[in-house]
């Protein structure tokens, strides 16, 4: 092998390690990111179910009563939400969506259903909730006016860059993860 061939070889051994710790030095930092906004995420449930540990943030009629305080006291209105997922209160959806389901079908249901596709205005908290399934708001969807009554951890907020979109995350996360 000449000179020229192993200085190539070389450098090209050099940039594939490089590159390889470049790779790992990039997911320690998507590690350390998501491990802090995990904690700064519990902190916050933490603090607003006035709890200091994950055991007292059991889902239960208490702790839904303070989450349901606060946010009803808290999320800016107006608030445009949609559906997170097929499932849930959409869970008619999946069927269409990953099942044998006719197109057709689907947006004539669609009409008569709400969509987690769908946009809708956020008009009040329902005052009634429970463990099962949570806190309920009242919504209206915006193409055609029609209401409906949907479960709040299956909503998350269109603006991404809001601070209702945190709060609905903040909560869907703990109902999702602290229910029994």
């Amino acid at each position: 092998m000449g000179r020229k061939s192993r200085v190539k070889k070389e450098r090209r051994i050099q940039k594939e390690k490089d590159n390889a710790r470049m790779i790992v030095q990039a997911e320690k930092f998507e590690e350390a990111i998501i491990e802090e906004s995990t904690d700064e995420q519990l902190d916050r449930i933490l603090n607003i179910l006035g709890v200091k540990s994950e055991e007292d943030a059991e889902v239960s009629q208490k702790t839904i009563q303070y989450y349901y305080q606060f946010l009803s006291n808290t999320i800016e209105m107006p608030c445009l939400v949609t559906g997170i997922e097929d499932m849930g209160c959409f869970s008619w959806e999946e069927y269409y969506t990953f099942g044998p389901g006719d197109e057709r079908e689907y947006e004539q249901k669609r009409k008569d259903n709400p969509s987690f596709r769908d946009e809708y205005k956020l008009i009040s908290f329902n005052k009634q909730y429970d463990e099962e399934s949570g806190i309920l708001v009242d919504v209206e969807r915006v193409t055609d006016k029609k209401k409906f009554t949907l479960t709040l951890s299956d909503l998350k907020a269109v603006n991404k860059r809001s601070k209702n979109h945190q709060l609905l995350d903040d909560y869907s996360v703990w109902f999702v993860n602290y229910a029994w």
